[in-house]
């Protein structure tokens, strides 16, 4: 329990994606470039900002979107991606024709070079969203298209999406859900006990998430679906055998992170001291449910195993 509450907490982590940032890209639609599902739109003028389904790391993708070049000036206006090279071979396409590129421009390169003057064109970015060198699970930040002025330097306006797995999708669908719930049950003046388990449980599956645990994150969060909650403090001490199965799953969770960083040792003096816990609470939980008490005994021989005892 100590363990628990003390070395698996982290602060909420939000993932946002930024529609374009200033006052040239007026809308956009991502579409999956193999089958034209809409993946997100944005429209200055309706303001419609959606997010349909989730970009995924490899998928092909187009982006059509709208630039309005509302001043003139000297030089070439630049257009980037942080996409790589879609499978069509090239990465731009004019949709607007009576827009004037210039001869500057190149539909084949990473970077498209423009004529600075006042006009509205629509245009299609071509690419394949780039996948994570790391060995994590974890979302990541993609420009998918940056607006920059002649002498460079910041972008003047740009599309930048969360770039997630279909795993770490899953798992913000199931924290939504468990953060609401975790609203309920405070609302219903749920034993605060089990308020403080399910608030450390979801803090350790964010932990587990922040690194690329997914897995594991999603694993925690699914250990939260219990039939019933305690009603009020009475309840608490029938509570007290499911807060012992959870501080263990937590705490297997915890053994399997740590393992991969080389402290098995110290950890191995945790579980046991969490075995001897858990013998404690299997025989409070004999005396109130068998069923439970089985499943505490199992766990508890499932962490002998883990350390070799």
């Amino acid at each position: 329990m100590i363990l628990l509450f003390t070395t698996i907490s982290l602060s909420p982590i939000f993932l946002t994606q930024a529609a374009g940032e200033g006052q040239w890209i007026t809308g956009y639609q991502i579409q999956d470039a193999q089958t034209n599902l809409l993946l997100r739109e944005f429209n200055s003028t309706t303001g419609a900002n959606v997010s349909y389904s989730p970009i995924i790391p490899g998928a092909e993708i187009k982006v059509t979107f709208t630039i309005n070049v509302f001043t003139s000036g000297s030089g070439n206006l630049k257009l980037s991606t942080g996409l790589a090279k879609s499978l069509s071979g090239k990465y731009w396409e004019l949709v607007t024709q009576d827009y004037n590129l210039g001869s500057a421009y190149n539909p084949n390169s990473a970077t498209a070079e423009f004529n600075w003057v006042v006009g509205t064109f629509t245009m299609i970015l071509y690419g394949k969203v780039p996948v994570s060198t790391t060995p994590t699970d974890a979302a990541k930040t993609i420009n998918v298209l940056s607006l920059y002025g002649p002498s460079g330097g910041n972008a003047i306006d740009k599309i930048s999406v969360i770039a997630t797995t279909a795993n770490m999708n899953t798992y913000q669908t199931l924290l939504t859900q468990k953060q609401t719930k975790l609203q309920e049950l405070i609302a219903s003046g749920v034993a605060a006990g089990y308020i403080q388990i399910y608030t450390n449980v979801i803090n350790a599956s964010k932990t587990e998430a922040a690194a690329g645990y997914v897995d594991n994150a999603i694993a925690l969060l699914n250990a939260l679906d219990t039939t019933s909650e305690p009603v009020s403090s009475v309840m608490e001490t029938l509570f007290l055998p499911i807060v012992g199965v959870t501080a263990a799953v937590a705490v297997i969770f915890v053994i399997m992170f740590f393992r991969a960083r080389g402290k098995v040792s110290y950890f191995h003096l945790v579980v046991e001291d969490q075995i001897k816990d858990l013998e404690g609470l299997t025989l409070r939980a004999a005396k109130i449910d068998r069923t439970m008490a089985s499943s505490l005994e199992s766990i508890k021989d499932s962490l002998k195993r883990l350390v070799g005892m």
